[in-house]
């Protein structure tokens, strides 16, 4: 995205230093620059290194004819004091240049002395930039009015990465323009205020091969804008509707990173001031050298930036599941802007029955390839929760995958499988922080469950505990960087965090439960500013539950008669919550189902209706085959069931459970 031309915020313009203007004129000339004519002795005039200097007042030679970039107040380092007179304005003050063909020694060796300290100078404050922008705004300001009155940066598009090969064609995007000008001021003071009307530039270069602009950019090195190659290079450049005004002097400067050209710069001078000379190509080179090679690096951290954004995106879950019964609210947090990627991680698994799982892990480190373990750890407990095993088993099981992973594959995690309808939860807890339970009426309880051993040690068992999981509570999973940091134990944490949720639930009152988001968000606010060693990952339930007169539960023994009972319950049910519409689609395909069942069931098949927001019937057997569907044949005597099922239903599924399956469909309860 192009900068505007004369978007100048932020700059700290120079003041002139009152002290100054009151030393002899001798000891003032060294912070003026020379391209800034004296009021009152006539036209500045440039001096050659080593000429004796006239006598009428001058500025003294400085690099590239600009002021003394070391002294304290001058325009090399964006440091510097402001002008009382207003924003914007850079004040030079005006002063004769010494008199003596001794000095002139002096003059060339103060020269170069401020040509080096501008440069480096100029280098450290492209340096700072961390991202492309900081960067090419470092250039500028470095560079403008100290080195240059104007200045072009031309940045390819796009730009490569690495080793990445460039797309064709070569083209290059204005990126930034950066101008001064000089305004009259009553006194001994000139002023340097932001330019509204900047050199008219192309947007877009197209380089051709074999072009006078290629050739330039090849060579590498920084030309004169009056030779016959850089004239024509410039005109390709700046686009043949937008020549130089007469006067100005120009180098072109190729900005070429580790491997290839990946842009130019054009530094400008107005006629009033001296030209750049020869040495002022090194500079030129140096400041192009730097600034190519701090857009590389910035490229190059952008895209391993981008990498470990999506890398830690995809591993964390986009959206939260909306079980029965239960809400839900989560918060990932970094350890910091420069290390976006880590261990943490959180998930809500829906299970058969209307339960759902709730975890949260921890992965030692702050790695790609923590977060790769992470990533698999994740995916293993999906797969685990899919099972239906208890909550140890799969802890067990995430034990041993860690140890399959390699040596040192450590980890800690707590799995929690909620069920609304029994109002119970099973905890099961891998070397991590204990869970909070805040009950509605304000009271925050640390749940005591055995903490295990961390998952990757090896050879150890884990227990699970079932606890009161009451309507209206709220259960916090969390990592140890909520709790833990260089300033305080884990422990000490906890209790920090136990006192917090009580307080924000003291806040909504005994019957009401504070929401949810708010909730996560008054969490992480009692971080401090050296409570932020690790990240974080947070993880909120909200207990709801299914009462029990929304809950409809028989057994059907594996015989023919199966359906029809089916169907005769499930009438008395709806009629019961008052959902006779419902009735003839629920006989059709609690029918159909149980009828399925029946086929391949050994012992008695269970059938449930749920009433929520939507109705949902659920009816398991032991056997593990799950249905799928297939389209029937016009001879095919069966094979329907489950179209009737995908067509009619609001949702449908089947769950494989360790001791058989449950098929299950929803319908709304209100059209």
């Amino acid at each position: 995205m192009t900068e505007h031309p004369t978007s100048h915020e932020g700059r700290q313009p120079l003041a002139a230093r009152s002290q100054e203007r009151a030393r002899p004129r001798q000891e003032a000339a060294a912070g003026l620059p020379s391209d800034v004519p004296a009021q009152a002795g006539g036209p500045a005039t440039p001096a050659t290194p080593g000429a004796e200097a006239p006598a009428q007042p001058t500025a003294p030679d400085t690099p590239g004819g600009t002021g003394h970039p070391g002294a304290p107040g001058h325009p090399t380092d964006a440091g510097g004091t402001g002008h009382p007179g207003g924003p914007g304005a850079v004040a030079v003050a005006v002063s004769p240049q010494p008199q003596g063909g001794a000095r002139g020694g002096d003059t060339a060796a103060r020269r170069e002395g401020d040509r080096l300290r501008f440069v480096g100078a100029a280098t450290r404050r492209i340096a700072r930039g961390i991202d492309l922008d900081e960067i090419v705004l470092g250039l500028c300001r470095a560079t403008v009015p100290t080195f240059s009155d104007e200045i072009l940066v031309y940045l390819r598009d796009p730009l490569p990465v690495g080793d990445e090969r460039p797309v064709a064609p070569f083209v290059l995007r204005l990126r930034r323009t950066d101008r001064l000008r000089l305004s009259d001021l009553e006194g001994e003071e000139l002023v340097l205020v932001p330019d509204p009307d900047p050199t008219p530039a192309a947007e877009l270069c197209e380089v051709r091969n074999g072009g006078t602009l290629a050739e330039v950019l090849r060579g590498v090195r920084p030309v004169f804008g009056d030779s016959a190659a850089a004239k024509s290079a410039l005109t390709e450049l700046l686009g043949p509707e937008h020549p130089l005004p007469g006067g100005l002097r120009a180098v072109l400067a190729p900005l070429r990173g580790r491997r290839r050209v990946i842009g130019a710069a054009v530094f400008l001078r107005r006629p009033e001031r001296a030209g750049f000379e020869p040495n002022d190509l090194l500079v030129a080179a140096q400041l192009a050298t730097h600034t190519a090679l701090g857009i590389d690096k910035a490229v190059l951290y952008g895209r391993e930036a981008y990498i470990a954004d999506e890398l830690q995106r995809t591993m964390l879950p986009d959206s939260l599941p909306q079980p029965t019964g239960v809400k839900l609210a989560s918060r990932y947090l970094p350890a910091a802007e420069t290390a976006r990627v880590g261990g943490d991680w959180y998930d809500a698994i829906p299970l058969p029955g209307s339960r759902v799982a709730l975890v949260v892990g921890d992965v030692m480190g702050h790695s790609m390839t923590s977060a790769a373990i992470m990533g698999q750890l994740r995916t293993t407990a999906q797969t685990l929760a899919g099972l239906d095993l208890p909550p140890q088993e799969v802890l067990h099981h995430l034990d041993e995958q860690a140890q399959r992973l390699g040596e040192n594959r450590m980890a800690t995690c707590m799995y929690a499988v909620y069920d609304p309808v029994s109002h119970r939860i099973t905890v099961a807890n891998a070397g991590h922080p204990p869970p909070i339970l805040l009950h509605l009426g304000g009271r925050a309880e640390v749940l005591r469950v055995p903490p295990g051993a961390p998952i990757g040690v090896g050879g150890v068992d884990f227990e699970a505990v079932e606890l009161d999981a009451p309507a209206g509570a709220t259960l916090l999973l969390y990592t140890d960087g909520l709790v833990e940091s260089r300033l305080r134990d884990v422990w000490t944490g906890i209790e920090q965090l136990r006192e917090r949720l009580a307080a924000t639930a003291q806040l909504t009152g005994p019957d009401h439960s504070p929401p949810l988001e708010a909730l996560c968000d008054d969490v992480l606010d009692m971080l401090g500013p050296g409570d932020r060693d690790d990240d974080i990952a947070l993880l909120a339930a909200r207990f709801d539950g299914i009462a029990p007169s929304d809950v409809a539960y028989w057994f059907l023994e594996p015989e023919d008669a199966a359906p029809g009972r089916a169907r005769r319950l499930a009438r008395r049910a709806l009629a019961r919550w008052d959902l006779e519409e419902l009735t003839d689609s629920v006989e059709l395909l609690i029918s159909e189902v149980v009828t399925n069942a029946v086929r391949y069931a050994e012992r008695p098949v269970t059938l449930r209706l749920l009433r929520t927001d939507v109705l949902r019937c659920e009816v398991g057997d032991d056997s593990p085959q799950l249905p799928r569907q297939r389209r029937a044949r016009d001879t095919d005597e069966g094979g329907r069931g489950l179209f009737l099922v995908n067509r009619l239903a609001r949702r449908w599924g089947a769950t494989r459970l360790s001791g058989g399956k449950v098929v299950w469909f929803e319908l709304a309860t209100r059209t």
